[in-house]
């Protein structure tokens, strides 16, 4: 299969994504990162912290999540963080080479006095010179247009699987309702970063449909996170069978190919890959990872490992400062 051309598409067919999962691993990865150049540094990978605001007690049942109400798991639901105690976190992930700070909240969808203390977080973090990204579950037009007048710069949203896998996973949202609120971020002129989580328990076909939703929107997610399950004991999906190593390379090399000006970043799972999967991982178009100790309510790899990593592989982490979009470079 041809792949060379890298133009922005968005009439990708599930059986041309087929094609390219079919492709022999080298072809694949080649193709991943020949596509990765054209609007990228290779050697250059933006780290993200990602802080839990509001921990636990979500009404929801995805069943892949340990801080639902719904299910008995070793998180505890807690209130919301101060805007004090959370710029200071940001402040420590800055000093440690974030460049990125994300926020995530535990919640269906926010209420509007939550979203204002939300807000002020926003406006400090982008203070401190750092990109502001949030996750706080399903919002309304209104709502995404006041985190957009805060200076918020991404929100995050996955539609976690393909639409046909989706109900075996959650029920008490719909993949349109998941669909609606990344309309209304988009229309609100925020980035979109969205994905969805691997090892679930579902098919090829499930990773292939998640992938044909992504790069068929209007518009690409600038961000696409592609998370490996974390299993946590007393979550649905606790004890499924771990997916391949291999297979999970050939997601992200997939997701590059077809959405090239994206940001594809190596999201949860890091803790259980060893160092060569994840430097495939790069291999194939992984533009950013996260650091710190945890991600939302569990276990990160450890500064010290992640620093090994990138001198072993001559990658070093991109700054704001440094950072230069090639988005708009690829007629060159």
């Amino acid at each position: 299969m041809h792949t060379g051309n890298m133009e922005l598409r968005h009439d990708w067919t599930r059986e041309e994504i087929a094609a390219l999962f079919a492709l022999p691993f080298n072809d694949l990865l080649f193709a991943a990162q020949t596509a990765h150049r054209k609007y990228f540094d290779p050697n250059e990978v933006q780290m993200s912290t990602l802080l839990s605001i509001k921990t636990g007690g979500c009404p929801e049942d995805c069943g892949y999540c340990a801080q639902s109400a719904k299910f008995e798991t070793p998180v505890k639901a807690e209130k919301l963080m101060s805007v004090e105690a959370v710029l200071a976190e940001a402040k420590r992930a800055k000093e440690a080479g974030a460049s990125r700070y994300c926020m995530g909240a535990a919640w269906r969808n926010p209420k509007d006095k939550d979203l204002e203390s939300v807000c002020q977080m926003v406006e400090g973090v982008a203070a401190l010179g750092m990109e502001t990204c949030v996750t706080l579950g399903m919002l309304t037009d209104a709502q995404a247009k006041r985190l957009k007048s805060a200076g918020l710069d991404y929100y995050n949203h996955n539609i976690d699987t393909s639409p046909e896998f989706y109900g075996k996973v959650i029920s008490t949202r719909t993949y349109q309702d998941r669909l609606d609120t990344l309309g209304n971020v988009r229309n609100a002129g925020i980035n979109v970063c969205c994905g969805g989580i691997v090892g679930m328990g579902e098919a090829r076909t499930d990773r292939i449909g998640m992938l044909h939703t992504l790069a068929n929107l209007p518009d690409h997610p600038e961000s696409v996170p592609i998370n490996m399950l974390i299993q946590t004991e007393g979550t649905p999906v606790h004890g499924t069978e771990r997916l391949d190593s291999l297979e999970f390379v050939r997601t992200v090399a997939v997701a590059k190919i077809m959405m090239p000006a994206s940001v594809v970043r190596l999201s949860a799972g890091r803790e259980q890959m060893s160092d060569e999967t994840q430097a495939l991982c790069f291999l194939a178009g992984a533009g950013s990872i996260f650091i710190g100790p945890k991600l939302l309510t569990t276990k990160n790899p450890a500064k010290e490992r992640d620093d090994s990593l990138f001198a072993r592989l001559g990658v070093r982490a991109t700054t704001l400062a440094e950072k230069t979009p090639r988005r708009h470079q690829a007629a060159e």
